[in-house]
């Protein structure tokens, strides 16, 4: 473990929306499992989705990070963090998981969600990393830019997790521009389309069902 988070023996449910689901909706499923979890009527799981356009604003948001209020829906979210982006060629995953059977440490999970997305990333030869003082991941061009190809923002309840992370894969860069993301004016956002990666949204996927079981422990399909 390299996150020092605890792995679980027992497998979470793993689910792949094909089509994109409304921010409104995937909210109140997420809310509801979360409750389910930690009632000990429901086990963990992990969702991968996309959403339609929109910009969410997290609890520390600052309204005048929203540059353009009126190009896509804004949702408030609950989640940690500033304004962020959603939309088509955005992997979502949205993590619903039991702290108390993983420890109860919120930082080592943070750092468990960052691995597990520099981990995958790593699988198309992409350099990510933290960078301290900004949440999330981040790449580094040939000319010294540093831009931000992955966002998280969780939140707990009766610590069970919920929200989750992103992965810029192919989305639209500009839609990024409604809003100052995560508060960082100073940094730009890439992806890896725009690293001149052609990859799939099954192969990421893929990566990231592979390196949640080597951080996390097993899953198995949502029934």
């Amino acid at each position: 473990m390299k996150s020092g988070l605890k792995p679980s023996d027992q497998p979470a449910a793993w689910k792949v929306s094909a089509d994109p689901v409304a921010y409104p909706q995937a909210v109140a499923e997420m809310e509801a499992r979360a409750k389910a979890i930690a009632s000990g009527e429901a086990g963990e799981l992990i969702w991968l989705l996309e959403h339609p356009p929109l910009y969410s604003a997290g609890t520390s948001a600052s309204l005048s990070d929203l540059v353009d209020p009126q190009r896509f829906d804004v949702f408030e979210s609950g989640r940690g963090g500033q304004y962020t982006y959603h939309g088509p060629g955005q992997r979502v995953a949205y993590v619903m998981m039991d702290l108390r059977k993983r420890g109860r440490d919120v930082s080592a999970f943070v750092r468990a969600l960052e691995q597990w997305i520099m981990d995958t990333l790593a699988e198309f030869d992409v350099i990510a990393e933290r960078r301290c003082g900004r949440v999330g991941v981040w790449v580094t061009r040939d000319d010294g830019r540093e831009e931000k190809i992955a966002a998280i923002g969780i939140r707990l309840k009766k610590w069970v997790s919920f929200h989750g992370i992103s992965i810029n894969v192919t989305p639209d860069l500009d839609h990024f521009s409604g809003i100052v993301p995560c508060g960082i004016t100073e940094h730009g956002v890439a992806s890896l389309q725009s690293l001149g990666l052609d990859i799939k949204m099954a192969q990421v996927d893929e990566a990231l069902r592979r390196n949640f079981e080597n951080i996390f422990g097993p899953v198995e399909p949502e029934t």
